[in-house]
């Protein structure tokens, strides 16, 4: 909770109602004074700003506090990445912009739903990166997907995202936007726009890949047994398991998303160009249809963990019956040796000629007939 006093302390609008900055005095008597020169140069990957859609370039890197006083002399728009910084480098691009310390905190410490929230003026976005592990072979103990997050200040002349995981880099998506000034002179939401577009492509990646593991698994459990082997007994149970745990950590990036995605192909903002929000329709279906994949995959791994445990209960049967076949042939022997074994003195097969060769032949005969019985009967 300090942390948050103290955010409420830090943050609050760059602005005056009268478009003059807030002093450094009045930034102190809260309890907080934003130093220009400390702010986050260890975490921000990228710096920039946009006028009419193109890079302003400049002979050194800015910083976030140099790249909004352009902004304010000469409109545009700034766009500074991150990539996990702590609460200290945070602070200060907090006071610059005037953040919610709510929405600081949840960027700061990561590990969020993916949400979309109004602070004031400002959209903050929660995005959650899904990537495809490559493996060889699927093990009980594979990592199929790996999850990151994005989260996204959208404001009226400066978009911020913090990234979390060694994965989802946007400097591509970056360079991508820069060849389309006409898409970036739309302004932050263009850049919005882009990103949710770039993550649920993401997704559509990811859900093609699981489809094939799962594929593979399907063919395995239910594949035919071979020429003389008997009953299919399935694959390792913990491969399925993996999988589907797998597939509920893409799910719990693709379901809480659709939502958000809605409101803003849907609902009127004002932080949001009218032209653009078209364009969020197109990534809404194309989320429907990863979540109804996802979900299906779901499905289809009970399916797939059911028919695998019933393989085996079925294959335990079938041992069972084998043994109990065989135990079946061996209590013949067993009890005519039995007998003959107590060693009384008045047996009179015992002093018989052909005694010996007879029971031999009988132990025989019994035990052929009752092997052949439960052969027929599909017990042997």
């Amino acid at each position: 909770m300090s942390m948050i006093r103290d955010l409420r302390a830090a943050v609050r609008p760059s602005l005056r109602k009268d478009g003059t900055p807030y002093s450094a005095a009045a930034s102190s008597s809260s309890g907080y004074a934003y130093d220009a020169t400390r702010d986050a140069a260890s975490a921000v990957v990228d710096c920039a700003v946009y006028q009419d859609g193109r890079r302003v370039t400049s002979a050194d890197t800015l910083t976030p506090h140099e790249a909004m006083l352009e902004v304010r002399r000469q409109g545009g728009f700034a766009w500074i990445g991150l990539h996990e910084p702590t609460e200290a480098e945070f602070a200060g691009i907090a006071a610059e912009f005037g953040l919610h310390p709510l929405a600081v905190e949840d960027a700061v410490h990561a590990h969020q739903r993916p949400k979309l929230e109004r602070y004031d003026d400002t959209l903050f976005t929660v995005f959650k990166t899904i990537h495809y592990v490559e493996h060889e072979e699927l093990t009980a103990t594979s990592e199929v997907v790996e999850t990151g997050e994005v989260m996204c200040f959208t404001g009226r002349d400066f978009f911020i995202t913090v990234r979390h995981g060694g994965h989802g880099s946007l400097r591509a998506l970056r360079r991508r936007l820069q060849e389309d000034p006409e898409l970036l002179a739309k302004g932050p939401s263009a850049v919005l726009h882009t990103i949710a577009d770039h993550v649920v492509d993401g997704y559509l990646a990811v859900a093609d890949a699981m489809q094939d593991d799962i594929d593979e698994v399907e063919t395995e459990v239910f594949s035919a047994p071979s020429k003389g082997k008997g009953t299919a007994r399935g694959v390792d149970a913990g491969r399925i398991y993996q999988l589907k745990r797998e597939v509920l950590e893409f799910k719990r990036a693709v379901s809480p998303l659709l939502r958000p995605m809605l409101l803003l192909s849907e609902r009127p903002m004002r932080l949001v160009d009218p032209d653009i929000q078209k364009y969020f329709r197109d990534v809404a279906d194309h989320l429907t249809r990863v979540q109804e994949q996802v979900v299906g995959f779901d499905e289809l791994l009970n399916s797939i963990l059911q028919a695998n445990l019933a393989q085996a209960a079925v294959a335990q049967n079938e041992d069972m019956r084998k043994i109990t076949s065989w135990a079946a042939i061996i209590a013949v022997p067993t009890a005519v040796c039995g007998v003959y074994g107590m060693n009384f003195d008045h047996m009179p097969e015992l002093h018989w000629r052909f005694g010996y060769p007879m029971v031999l032949a009988l132990i025989g005969g019994v035990c052929f007939a009752i092997h052949r019985t439960l052969k027929r009967n599909g017990w042997l």
